[in-house]
């Protein structure tokens, strides 16, 4: 790892977060947006419970709370939780369809009885150490009989990215992700495994292409 690099995922977090009142755009990520779509008109999946990991400012949380769902977002930055919980509030949705979880997912152990119907991992890259492939592990744990483990991921790290230091050159292809899952094909199924393409913003705020890993697997 890169001695400059940081180490303390909270305090990284937070600085990131205070950095300005809004860091990210307030819109739900595209893929996450085109997933869940289909997961509900051409696979039959019913809106119900989510956990939203790594969620931010909560632009995920409340796209899914507004779209029928009960959401747990969970991330390890107080000051996002708060500024997501306010954002709920001025949006008028009910507390009881989100709930706000501060926790750090590098040391988060999952209840043996906890249990989702959609667990979306949307961009957990983090220029500080963090176990990304074990938090997955556990994540696909949680998916109930039917659910969905959503990962999004970038596949290049954009120009400029804080995630582009020297252990972490490039991000995981979608075959590295599905394989470090170790998930038992008998038990899921691969719905969604694939590139997809779309425009961003650049650090400097010019328009720039973004190629995102999409990988959306059903446990039976």
């Amino acid at each position: 790892m890169n001695a400059e690099a940081p180490t303390d995922a909270t305090a990284f977090w937070e600085g990131r977060y205070q950095e300005s009142h809004r860091i990210w755009s307030g819109n739900p990520n595209v893929a996450l947006v085109q997933v869940v779509g289909s997961l509900i008109r051409d696979h039959g999946i019913i809106p119900g419970r989510a956990l939203d990991l790594g969620s931010g400012e909560g632009a995920d949380s409340l796209w899914l709370a507004e779209n029928g769902w009960r959401v747990t977002g969970m991330d390890i930055s107080p000051t996002a939780l708060s500024r997501a919980a306010e954002h709920a509030a001025e949006r008028g949705i009910a507390r009881d369809r989100v709930t706000w979880v501060q926790a750090d997912l590098a040391g988060w152990r999952p209840a043996a009885s906890e249990s989702y119907d959609l667990v979306s991992a949307c961009f957990l890259h983090s220029p500080v150490t963090f176990p990304r492939d074990e938090v997955l592990r556990r994540a696909a744990s949680t998916v109930a009989p039917g659910g969905v483990l959503l990962v999004v991921g970038h596949a290049t790290f954009p120009a400029g990215s804080r995630a582009q230091h020297e252990d972490h050159v490039q991000p995981p292809t979608l075959e590295e992700v599905e394989a470090s899952l170790a998930l038992p094909s008998d038990d899921w199924t691969t719905l969604v495994s694939e590139l997809r393409t779309r425009e961003g913003r650049g650090p400097d705020g010019t328009t720039i292409t973004l190629d995102d890993a999409v990988l959306a697997l059903r446990r039976r």
